[in-house]
C-alpha cells in the first residue's frame, strides 16, 4: 500500500484510535529524528508481544499497523540494506525475524514508503528513510545528530514504558544509566573525554628578536664581544670598593647581592667616614669604586676627594655612580664640577642600548625592552662635551605625560652615561636609576669589567643541563602521552640548534612504569622507544627518600631493582649521575646513600638545591664528599604542581617576567654552570617547561653575548671545580637550624646530643686538666673517647672532617649512654645527675685554636656553642710543646735543639719546618682569637688565664660555671686538692687519696736557654701587644700577669 504525503496525518490518527479501542492500549508516538550523515545506526530491541505495532516513519508523521494475531518476533533488528535502485540519499532498513518467511520492500522517490508482508507465522518488512542528496533530512533541514539520538532514545523508552508497564520502564532507564556510566568512565580513563572537552592551551614562545633568524642565528654577523683587558689590570686587585649611605640601604644591598652572585670580591664602606687603605705596596687594592649615591662622591670633603681621585688616576681605576632619587624634582640641574645636566623624577618606557658603546660586553645591543620601566624616579642626563657617550636610552612615558606628546617627536633620553675621562683623567659610568630594572644589572656588570680593564670581567660561556625528575612517577592525568613525548623530542631539537650538545636528562623510577591511563601508558612506551634521544639517570626504584633507610643492604636492594629495570628496557646505566628524591641524603649527608650509590651505580656526580640552604639561591655552592661531586642545582619556577599556564602563580605574566630579564634569566647569566630541576608533569598538560626553556634561551640570545652549550654531568662537574677549587671541601651545617634539612635528615639523629661548648686549646696550656675538672660535674658530659686520639675527637681540623657529620655525632650518643662516665674518666662523677635529666655536652680538642678552617666549620655546625680557650705565656707554651715531642720520641725534636727548631728557615727540611710552626704559630694569640671572633660574638667566647687555672682552679671553675650557665653549681672546693708531689691540683677522692693526671702531665723540663727565651720575647712582642689591645676591646677581661711580664721583658 502506498500512502501519499497528503493523507499521512489523518491515517495515523484513525489507526491509533482503532487500535486503542480494540486492544485497550495506546501507541501514539511522534518522532522527530535527525539522521547521522556519516554512519548507520543499529537499534537492538527485546522480543515484542503480540500487540506490538509495526511502525513506519516519514516527514515527522507515522502510521501504526497492528501485527497479525499470533505472530511472534523474538528479536527485531534494523539493519542497513543496499539501495538497489540507486536512488541518491536513500537508506533502507530490513526487519528480520526468526521465522522462515521473507519479505522485501523498496522505497521510491522521496517521502514514500512501500511495505508488503507474507507468511502465516512471521512478519518481514522493510522501511526506507529518505535523505536528500544534499545531506539534509526530510525530517527537518536544521536537525542535529544529537537531537536525533535523543529522540531515538525517547522513542525506545516510550515504546517500552507506555506499551508495557512501569517495571520495564524503570529497568530500561537503569540499563541506559549503567551503559552511560560505563562509556563515561571508559572515555575519561583513556583521556578521550578530556581531549574532547579541553582546549589546546600549550603556550608558544613569543620571544622575537630583530637580530635573530627563525633558526636562532644572528641575521648579520655580529662583532665579537669586546675584550676589556689591558695591562692596567695588572696593577689592581679584582675587588670592588662600595660606598653606601647606611649599612641597611636598599640599593647597597642589591649591589652586594649582585657581587656575591657573581663571586666578585668587595668591601663595604659607609660614605662620609675616612677612606680605607687604598694601596698595598705598589698595587691598588680595588679595581672599581662604586657609589650608591653619586652625591656622596660629588660632595665629598676636599681632602678625601683629592685622595680618591689621585688613586683613580694613578692606578687607572674607574668610578660607578647612581643618582639617588629625592623628593625634589630637578630640571636641567648641573652636576657639581661637571658639564653635565640632569632631569629627575621621570617615568620612562622602551629602553634600548647604544650599539657603539665600548662598555657593553656581556650585554648585546640591538633590541628594545618595550613597555614602562619600573619606578617613577628616573633621572636622565644632558651633556655638551665629547667625553660623554650614552650607554642606554629610553623614551618618556607618553601615557603619563599625554599633553607633552601631542604633535612632538619623542627624542631618546640618556639613562646610563659613560664618561671617557677626557676632562679629569677618570673614567666613570653613571646610572639614572637603581638596579630594579633588569637591564641595569647587566650594564652594571659590564661597567665593572670595562672600568677595571678586564680584571672583573665575567666568563661568557654558560653551560645548561635540564634534568627531568620523576619519569614514570605521577598521578593519572599528570603523566606524558605520546604527543607530549613527540613535543619533547621536537623541542629538544630546537633547543639543540641554539645550545650545542643539548639533551634533556631524564631521571626514572621504574616501579611506576605503566601506572597511568591507557594513553599515558602508551606515552611510557613511546618514551622508551626513543630512549636513545635523551640522557638518563637513576632515581630510587619507588621514588622513596634514602635518609629513611638505616640498613645499607635494604637501600642497595632498592637501587638494584631500578638498575635491573634499566637493563631490561635498554636505558643507559653508565651516566655516573644520580638524583635523590627530594634531595634526601645528599645534604645533610646520609653516609649510607653515598656508599650505596658507589656500589650500585658508580655515581660520580649528583646535584642538590639544599647546600648550604635553598635560599638565597645566590649562595648555593658545590662540594665533594666520598669522591662524589655535588653540584648546586637551580630551580626555574616550575614544580610538580605547575602544569597549566592559567594556574601558574601570578599567571602567565609572572612566568614571562622570570623569563624576560627576571629570576630565571638572571640565574643563567650569573652562573657559569647551570643544572635545572624540572619534573615530568611540567612536560605534559600545557608543557610549561618546553615553553619556559625555549623562551629564556631565545631571550638570552637577544640580549646577551653569552655562548650557550651543554654537556653530560661528569664533564660539567669537572668544569665546576676547576672554576671553584675553593669549594671542594664541604662545610657541614646544623640540620636542626633549617626546617627543610630536618625533614630530609635521618630520624635516628638528634641535635640535642651535639656539644654545647668547645674547649679549643691551644695545646700545652692546661686543656687536659680543665677537661678533668669539667668531667667531675654531674650535669656535664663529654664525648666518647676516640681509640686514636683519646679524649679528643679532632673533627673540625683534620681528615676526620671528611668522614661526615654522622661520624662526628657517633661520639655523642643520646639517651642512657650519657649517664656513663664521660670521656676517659675511670671513676663516677662526684656529682651524679638524676636519671633522665639532660647533660651539658662538650668536646675538648686542643688543636682547634689555631686551625685555619676550624672557626668557619664549627660555626656552621654549632653556631650557638660557647668557646673556651686557655692562654699562657706563648714562649713557655712553645718550649713545652718541644719538650712534649721529645718525650714522645719525635725524631726531629731529639736531633735538633730548641733554638735550632725555632730559628729554622723556610729552606729547612719540611719536618723541621713543621715542628717550628707547631711551636710558634699557636702562640700568636690575638691573630687566632680575631679569627674566632669573626664567627662568634664576644659573649660566646671565654678566655681562661692558664696560670690561674694551675694556681687557683676553684675560682676559675666557679667563673666558668657561671659563663656556661650550667645548673646546679658544683662546689669545687670539696673536690679539688693541691698535690704536693705533682705540684698542681688533683681530684680529691677521699680525705687521704687524690686522683691526678698521668705521668706525662706536670713533667718537669730543663730550664729554657736564655738565648731562646730572649728570641721568643722579641718574636711575640707585637703579638702580645695586639693581645692586650684585643682584651681591652672586649672589656671585662683582666690582663694576665704573665702577659704583663712578657711585655716588660720584651721591651
Amino acid at each position: 500500500m502506498t500512502i501519499s504525503s497528503g493523507e499521512t496525518t489523518a491515517t495515523a490518527t484513525a489507526t491509533a484510535r482503532a487500535t486503542a479501542t480494540a486492544r485497550g492500549a495506546t501507541t501514539n508516538i511522534h518522532h522527530a529524528t535527525a539522521i547521522n550523515r556519516n554512519k548507520y545506526e543499529k537499534l537492538i530491541t527485546k522480543p515484542r508481544s503480540q500487540d506490538a505495532n509495526a511502525e513506519t516513519e516519514t516527514n515527522g508523521s507515522a502510521t501504526a499497523t497492528p501485527a497479525p494475531i499470533g505472530a511472534t518476533t523474538d528479536r527485531t533488528m534494523l539493519l542497513p540494506l543496499e539501495d538497489t535502485n540507486g536512488a541518491a540519499g536513500i537508506v533502507t532498513y530490513k526487519q528480520k525475524s526468526n521465522g522462515s518467511a521473507s519479505g522485501s520492500a523498496s522505497g521510491h522517490g522521496n517521502g514514500h514508503i512501500n511495505s508488503s508482508s507474507s507468511g502465516s507465522g512471521s512478519t518481514s518488512s522493510s522501511t526506507s528513510i529518505g535523505i536528500s542528496s544534499s545531506g539534509g533530512s526530510h525530517l527537518g533541514a536544521g536537525s542535529s545528530y544529537s537531537m536525533g539520538w535523543t529522540c531515538h532514545c525517547c522513542n525506545l523508552i516510550a515504546r517500552r514504558c507506555f506499551g508495557i508497564n512501569v517495571r520495564r520502564c524503570v529497568l530500561a532507564l537503569l540499563a541506559i544509566t549503567m551503559v552511560t556510566i560505563f562509556y563515561y568512565t571508559h572515555y575519561v580513563d583513556t583521556d578521550v573525554f578530556n581531549g574532547l572537552i579541553q582546549r589546546d592551551t600549550h603556550p608558544a614562545p613569543i620571544i622575537h628578536c630583530r637580530m635573530l633568524s627563525a633558526a636562532g642565528k644572528h641575521v648579520r654577523d655580529a662583532s665579537p664581544a669586546p675584550d676589556h683587558r689591558s695591562e692596567a689590570r695588572l696593577r689592581i686587585d679584582p675587588k670592588v670598593l662600595v660606598f653606601v649611605e647606611t649599612t641597611y640601604s636598599g640599593l647597597g644591598r642589591d649591589i652586594a647581592e649582585l657581587l656575591v652572585y657573581n663571586r666578585i670580591k668587595y668591601k663595604i664602606e659607609v660614605a662620609g667616614k675616612s677612606l680605607p687603605v687604598l694601596t698595598n705596596l705598589d698595587k691598588g687594592r680595588y679595581g672599581v669604586i662604586v657609589f650608591e649615591n653619586l652625591d656622596k662622591y660629588l660632595n665629598m670633603d676636599k681632602w678625601n676627594r683629592e685622595l680618591l681621585d689621585k688613586y683613580c688616576r694613578e692606578y687607572d681605576v674607574g668610578i660607578v655612580g647612581f643618582l639617588s632619587p629625592s623628593e625634589e624634582t630637578l630640571v636641567g640641574a648641573q652636576l657639581r664640577d661637571f658639564p653635565l645636566f640632569v632631569n629627575t623624577n621621570l617615568r620612562l618606557r622602551d629602553a634600548s642600548l647604544n650599539p657603539g658603546s665600548s662598555v657593553l660586553r656581556l650585554t648585546r645591543a640591538g633590541e628594545t625592552a618595550w613597555g614602562a620601566l619600573p619606578g617613577d624616579d628616573w633621572a636622565v642626563f644632558q651633556h655638551n662635551h665629547s667625553t660623554y657617550e650614552p650607554v642606554e636610552w629610553a623614551q618618556r612615558n607618553t601615557n603619563e605625560y599625554p599633553a607633552d606628546s601631542v604633535g612632538q617627536v619623542q627624542l631618546p633620553l640618556t639613562t646610563v652615561l659613560q664618561d671617557r675621562g677626557h676632562l679629569d683623567g677618570i673614567q666613570r659610568v653613571l646610572f639614572g636609576s637603581s638596579l630594579r630594572f633588569w637591564l641595569h644589572r647587566l650594564v652594571f656588570l659590564d661597567s665593572l669589567s670595562y672600568l677595571s680593564h678586564g680584571q672583573l670581567s665575567l666568563n661568557l660561556e654558560r653551560m645548561i643541563l635540564v634534568d627531568i625528575d620523576d619519569i614514570f612517577v605521577g598521578e593519572k592525568g599528570t603523566r606524558l602521552r605520546p604527543d607530549d613525548v613527540r613535543a619533547l623530542v621536537a623541542t629538544q631539537k630546537n633547543i639543540a640548534a641554539m645550545v650545542p650538545g643539548f639533551k634533556f636528562n631524564l631521571g626514572f623510577s621504574g616501579k611506576y612504569y605503566h601506572h597511568g591511563t591507557r594513553e599515558e601508558n602508551l606515552g611510557d612506551d613511546f618514551l622508551l622507544q626513543n630512549v636513545q634521544e635523551f640522557n638518563w639517570f637513576s632515581h630510587m626504584w619507588k621514588h622513596q627518600q634514602p635518609h629513611l633507610y638505616d640498613n645499607l643492604t635494604l637501600l642497595m636492594a632498592e637501587m638494584h631493582l631500578n638498575y635491573a629495570f634499566a637493563v631490561d628496557h635498554n636505558i643507559p646505566t653508565s651516566s655516573g649521575y644520580s638524583i635523590s628524591p627530594h634531595h634526601s641524603g645528599v645534604y645533610p649527608a646520609h653516609e649510607l646513600l653515598y656508599v650505596a650509590w658507589k656500589k650500585v651505580w658508580n655515581v660520580k656526580v649528583t646535584s642538590t638545591e639544599e647546600y648550604p640552604h635553598l635560599r638565597p639561591a645566590r649562595l648555593r655552592r658545590g662540594f665533594i664528599h666520598r669522591n662524589i661531586m655535588v653540584l648546586p642545582r637551580q630551580t626555574c619556577g616550575l614544580f610538580t604542581h605547575t602544569m597549566y599556564i592559567d594556574r601558574y602563580p601570578g599567571g602567565r605574566d609572572k612566568l614571562d617576567e622570570s623569563i624576560q630579564g627576571g629570576e630565571l634569566f638572571q640565574t643563567i647569566v650569573y652562573n657559569p654552570i647551570n643544572i635545572f630541576m624540572t619534573h615530568m608533569s611540567n612536560y605534559g598538560s600545557d608543557r610549561l617547561a618546553l615553553y619556559t626553556f625555549q623562551s629564556v634561551i631565545k631571550f638570552l640570545q637577544c640580549w646577551t653575548n653569552l655562548k650557550l652549550a651543554s654537556a653530560p654531568p661528569i664533564q660539567l662537574a669537572e668544569m665546576y671545580f676547576q672554576l671553584h677549587p675553593e669549594e671542594v671541601d664541604p662545610v657541614w651545617g646544623n640540620p636542626c637550624d633549617d626546617a627543610r634539612h630536618k625533614k630530609i635528615w635521618s630520624k635516628t639523629k638528634n641535635c640535642d646530643s651535639l656539644p654545647k661548648f668547645l674547649v679549643i686549646g691551644p695545646q700545652k696550656t692546661g686543656t687536659t686538666a680543665l677537661y678533668t675538672f669539667l668531667s667531675m660535674h654531674g650535669s656535664i658530659a663529654s664525648n666518647i673517647a676516640s681509640p686514636d686520639t683519646f679524649e679528643e675527637v679532632q673533627f673540625f681540623n683534620g681528615n676526620n672532617y671528611y668522614r661526615g657529620l654522622d661520624w662526628y655525632m657517633d661520639f655523642f650518643p643520646s639517651g642512657e649512654a650519657l649517664s656513663l662516665p664521660p670521656g676517659n674518666s675511670s671513676s663516677p662523677s662526684p656529682m651524679p645527675t638524676q636519671a633522665g635529666s639532660p647533660r651539658y655536652m662538650f668536646e675538648k680538642s686542643a688543636t682547634y685554636f689555631d686551625g685555619e678552617a676550624v672557626p668557619k666549620r664549627t660555626h656552621a655546625l654549632l653556631p650557638h656553642a660557647k668557646i673556651v680557650t686557655i692562654l699562657i705565656s706563648p714562649a713557655k707554651r712553645a718550649y713545652s710543646w718541644y719538650q712534649h715531642q721529645r718525650a714522645h720520641g719525635d725524631v726531629i725534636a731529639n736531633n735538633y735543639s730548641f733554638y735550632q727548631v725555632i730559628t729554622a728557615s723556610d729552606s729547612a727540611p719540611r719536618a723541621l719546618k713543621d715542628l717550628r710552626n707547631r711551636c710558634l704559630n699557636p702562640g700568636k694569640y690575638a691573630q687566632h682569637l680575631e679569627h674566632w671572633l669573626a664567627y662568634y660574638p664576644a659573649q660566646q667566647v671565654h678566655i681562661i688565664d692558664g696560670d690561674q687555672l694551675r694556681l687557683n682552679p676553684i675560682d676559675v671553675m666557679n667563673e666558668l660555671q657561671r659563663f656556661l650557665k650550667v645548673q646546679p653549681l658544683l662546689d669545687y672546693s670539696n673536690h679539688l686538692r693541691y698535690d704536693v708531689k705533682k705540684g698542681f691540683y688533683c681530684q680529691a677522692l677521699n680525705e687521704k687519696r687524690n686522683k691526678c693526671l698521668g705521668k706525662s702531665k706536670g713533667r718537669q723540663y730543663p730550664t729554657m736557654d736564655e738565648r731562646s727565651g730572649k728570641l721568643l720575647q722579641r718574636y711575640y712582642l707585637n703579638h702580645n701587644t695586639a693581645l692586650v689591645k684585643l682584651l681591652k676591646k672586649l672589656g671585662s677581661r683582666p690582663i694576665p700577669q704573665w702577659l704583663k711580664e712578657d711585655l716588660s721583658t720584651g721591651t
